[in-house]
This record gives structure tokens, sequence and C-alpha cells, in this order.
């Protein structure tokens, strides 16, 4: 077995596809029921990051096959000491030494690129879990996914929740882009994400400036996601106080990612967090007519979205950790 750096912009149709494969193999073997990946922009979906930030890709070949795949986002900014990553190895590999070895090859170039720290997210009812126990990786993060299953929607009473806005306030519809005069309100806005205990984690998720607002929703237009949004408006003042995001994938279609949900402190107790998650849903039936689900994640304790979601019809189903551990000590616990 070889384990080689790859370049995905340069990749082999071959290649591309086997890496489909053995995502979708793992995905059949530890949850069955999640949604397959399609090869529907993937080249695009793994090369193009945003200014600023690469990607490394690691292949785990025997013979002509690729039996694992590995891959390092490594971000800039005020978080370029850090980065994170994905392993995937097909079912019948586990136990062999795949996974181990393209660990050390991201960790080495990891620390070749100056990162001190690097994480990883894990579903909690899957093998993964163990793996990064046993290497010494940290829980930094434990959240709840939500699922929301479209075919079990109350549509007449969601389309009522949409409708029950407060006086003086307006719910305002995007896709792929924000307005120019809305970028800097809507940055504003999200900033209001760091001050929730529940999001006060460290976590480099998030674009709460314009640039990189503007910078993030082209990035994933590149990347083939289509970016849905919701934002709540204030008419006294025409500013932006409350903006949920949903994302959908070009590779994997019949499923919706739910991003940030914030209202500013000032506006909340008015609806319109409700208001707003119902409108998406709404607006969702229209334009992702194939869409059988959305998923969400929300903190196991304090999260102010969680009554909503719950009340919207979101269900929890499992456990999702995000893994940190510092570079130089996972290189030391790997050994040669």
């Amino acid at each position: 077995m070889q384990i080689t750096e790859i370049t995905p912009a340069e990749a082999s149709v071959t290649d591309l596809e086997q890496w489909r494969e053995v995502l979708n193999a793992m995905t059949a073997e530890d949850m069955p029921d999640e949604p397959r990946w399609v090869d529907d922009r993937l080249r695009e979906y793994l090369s193009i990051t945003l200014p600023g930030e690469r990607r490394l890709a690691f292949v785990a070949r025997d013979g002509d096959q690729i039996v694992g795949h590995a891959n390092l986002l490594l971000f800039g900014g005020e978080f370029d000491h850090t980065g994170v990553f994905e392993i995937f190895v097909r079912p019948g590999q586990r136990g062999s030494g795949v996974g181990r070895r393209l660990l050390r090859a991201l960790a080495e170039r990891a620390s070749e690129e100056g990162r001190h720290t690097i994480g990883v997210e894990v579903i909690a009812t899957t093998p993964a879990v163990g793996f990064y126990d046993r290497l010494g990786f940290e829980r930094a993060v434990v959240e709840n996914r939500n699922v929301l299953k479209m075919n079990k929607v109350d549509w007449p009473w969601v389309e009522d929740m949409a409708g029950r806005i407060a006086a003086g306030y307006r719910l305002e519809y995007y896709t792929g882009e924000l307005p120019d005069h809305l970028m800097e309100r809507y940055a504003a806005t999200k900033v209001h994400l760091k001050a929730e205990p529940a999001y006060n984690v460290g976590s480099w998720r998030g674009s709460a400036d314009a640039l990189r607002l503007r910078n993030s929703l082209e990035t994933l237009a590149a990347r083939g996601l289509r970016t849905h949004i919701v934002v709540a408006i204030s008419e006294a003042m025409e500013m932006v106080v409350g903006l949920t995001e949903l994302v959908v994938a070009a590779q994997r279609p019949t499923r919706g990612d739910q991003y940030d949900t914030v209202v500013a402190p000032q506006h909340r107790s008015y609806g319109l967090g409700m208001a707003m998650k119902a409108r998406m849903l709404c607006e969702l039936r229209e334009a992702e007519a194939q869409l059988r689900d959305v998923q969400t994640w929300t903190a196991l304790e304090g999260d102010p979205m969680s009554h909503i979601d719950s009340a919207l019809g979101f269900r929890n189903d499992v456990q999702w950790y995000e893994y940190e551990t510092e570079v130089a000590a996972l290189l030391d616990r790997l050994g040669d």
C-alpha cells in the first residue's frame, strides 16, 4: 500500500470516481440512512477554497485501487495555526493501518505548514470515535445533529408560522448571493453568534465580516453549493436583525445543511427565529423540490434554536463530536 499526496484539481476521472466510491462505501456501512454522494462537481468541491486557504489531499492505493483517502483544509487569517481534516477508508480495509498511515501523512504536512493543532468532525455512532480516542484526540465540542424529513412537514402550520412576524419587521429571501447594501449589516448581525454561550467554543466556523462573507458565498457557489438565506429586517432603521442560512450541495442534492441562525439580542421575543426558519422551509419546497431532508446542529445545552427546531419537526438522531489535538503530540503518539 502506498500513500501519496494528490492535487484534486488535477486528479484523474478514475481517481475522483474511486474517491466517491470510498466515501459512499463508508456511508453505507456506518450510516445507511444517509444520502449518497454523486459525481456532480466533485472536483470543484475538493479543490476550491476560500482566499487564503488551501486543501491538501492524500490517497492510499493498493495497486490501482484507492482504498482510503484524506484531506486537510488549512485555514488562513486569524486561524492560520490550525486546520480540519477528514479520513475515509473502505470498510473492508479497516484495521489494516490505512487510516493511521493517512493520518500520519496529513499530520506531517500540517507540521511542515506550521500548524499547531488540527481537528476533525466525527459521528458519535461510528468506529471513528474509537480510532480518535485511542490516538489521544480530545473532544472539544459535542453537538446534537437534528434531521427534518421534508415529507413529514406540517405545511399549513409552517406556512402560518412564516407569516407570524411582529409589526415593524419583514422577511426577505435570497438565493446564491446577497445584495451589496445588506453585506455589512448581515455580517454585523452574525457577530452576535460569538456572544452565545452555546456557540462560544472558539470555533473557526462562520463569516462575521463583510469581505469574508462575500468570499464565502462566492466560494460556496464555485464549489457547487447553492446558498439560501432568509433575513429579518427592522423597518424602522432598515437594519438586518436576524438571519438563517441553508446550503444544498450538488454532490448531495437530496439533503439541505442548515448553517447559522441568529437574532440580534434586542430583537428577540418577537418570533423572528421561528418565522425565518419557517419561511426558509417554504422557499425550499419550491426552490429545491428534490430535497428529502434538512439537517442542523444544536448545542447540548442553552441553544436558543432548539425549541424552534423541535416545533418545526426536527428530531435528534445522533451526536457529533469535534475532536482536536496538537500536531506535535499526535506525531509522537503515531510513532515511526
